[in-house]
């Protein structure tokens, strides 16, 4: 039997994706917000699609404030553009 791939869905595009697919911001309890790369993290969880055009738009419209209902920062989003292996300016 196979075994069950756990999915998730991105913020942004609002599709169900292999987990491994996406990148995972975490709000910790004490409120900071940082990147989750072993997806192990407790605290509110955001999914983010391993992809530079979907992480402008996140920092564009300011999603990850919304979702993990905390103030999030510049730097964030160019850790997570790195993760993803583009640079989209």
């Amino acid at each position: 039997m196979q075994k069950k791939v756990p999915l998730r869905k991105c913020v942004i595009t609002q599709e169900m994706r292999p987990k491994k697919e996406l990148i995972r911001v975490v709000r910790t309890p004490d409120s900071e917000v940082v990147v989750d790369l072993n997806g192990k993290m407790n605290g509110r969880g955001a999914y983010l699609t391993k992809d530079a055009t979907v992480i402008a738009t996140a920092k564009k419209k300011r999603t990850l404030d919304h979702h993990l209902k905390v103030k999030t920062t510049d730097a964030l989003y160019d850790q997570l553009l790195a993760i993803a292996g583009g640079t989209h300016e």
